[in-house]
């Protein structure tokens, strides 16, 4: 250690201790069905996190630490907001452009990071940095790992798009060496990678609680966002039943918000899914209802559920770390 290279060091806080606020003009919860109601107050209010992120994405809650995880994708950062007392600090920071993230059992940490365009393993206490554990599939390179979730055998699925790769705020400009653009399930006991299926541009994932189904979102239209980028013409949810043989035998479309393109999504204990759009967290149940929406007025890019009691929905909402409290029972 050097003491005069230490004091030239950035510190970590980002947010001090303290309270979060209710966010202006919220104009509550759009119920839809009575269902909705029933776990959501309609005048529940909007919590204010934290503030000042670039891109926000990848909430993930560590339940071991008593924080929620999330990257901010151009400030090459992984940040924690403390339940403890609501500060918000860099824990990885300088980290390779991270985007989603997800914690297994043994509180371990799985990142998406599209500087190295690998899926990466930290420690339960974070020590040591993300060390690479999955860069290639039949020894070409990934394209960009973009969202992670933990089955409940333990095993790992991702999604592989281009964004990282040709929107240089978040990673940096390659050429891809797959083919394809595809979802992978990668089994930490054996190594095995298995690629599932191929989608236009496969983005967030989430399972149902008994891991019987997958839910990816395919948002190929937001290529247009990236410089000289052609768009393609998805932007909506497949669900997938997984089959006795660990393949993805029922492909079906589930849903597609109304407004801009579905990023993350998360799948409570009753399986409904509540997925990001451009105008905020829209909600269906596993039976394809359409139950509400919470408006926000700044494009959601993922979200997950957390906290000591497991009722509160954080919402990664571009520039700001966002959360609403569920009914108690």
């Amino acid at each position: 250690m050097n003491p005069e290279i230490d004091d030239l060091l950035p510190g970590r806080l980002l947010r001090r201790p303290g309270p979060p606020r209710a966010a202006e003009n919220f104009p509550g919860v759009r119920i839809e069905s009575g269902r909705l109601a029933e776990v959501l107050a309609p005048d529940a209010p909007l919590w204010v996190l934290h503030e000042g992120a670039i891109h926000a994405e990848g909430p993930a809650w560590q339940a071991s630490h008593r924080r929620l995880l999330f990257s901010d994708v151009p400030n090459r950062r992984v940040n924690a907001w403390y339940e403890e007392d609501g500060r918000v600090e860099s824990v990885i920071d300088p980290a390779w452009f991270p985007n989603g993230n997800a914690v297994a059992a043994d509180g371990s940490v799985y990142h998406c990071e599209h500087g190295r365009r690998c899926i990466s393993r930290s420690a339960p206490d974070l020590r040591g940095g993300p060390e690479p554990i999955v860069t290639h599939y039949e020894g070409r390179r990934l394209n960009a790992p973009n969202d992670v979730a933990i089955a409940p055998d333990g095993s790992v699925w991702f999604t592989d798009p281009v964004f990282g790769i040709v929107m240089p705020a978040q990673g940096a400009l390659a050429e891809p060496e797959l083919a394809h653009r595809s979802l992978y399930r990668f089994d930490p006991a054996s190594g095995a990678l298995a690629r599932m299926a191929d989608f236009e541009q496969p983005n967030g994932v989430a399972l149902s609680p008994d891991g019987r189904t997958v839910y990816v979102t395919d948002t190929s239209r937001a290529l247009g966002e990236a410089p000289g980028g052609v768009p393609g013409t998805r932007h909506h949810v497949e669900a997938f039943t997984l089959g006795t043989e660990g393949v993805l035998p029922d492909r079906r479309f589930f849903c597609s918000p109304p407004k801009g393109n579905p990023d993350g999504l998360a799948v409570d204990a009753r399986g409904w899914v509540w997925c990001s759009a451009a105008d905020g967290v829209h909600v269906w149940s596993a039976d394809q209802q359409y139950l509400g929406c919470i408006p926000i007025a700044e494009t959601v890019c993922n979200v997950c559920f957390g906290g000591s009691g497991g009722r509160r929905l954080f919402i990664a909402a571009s520039t700001r770390l966002l959360a609403i409290d569920l009914r108690g029972g």
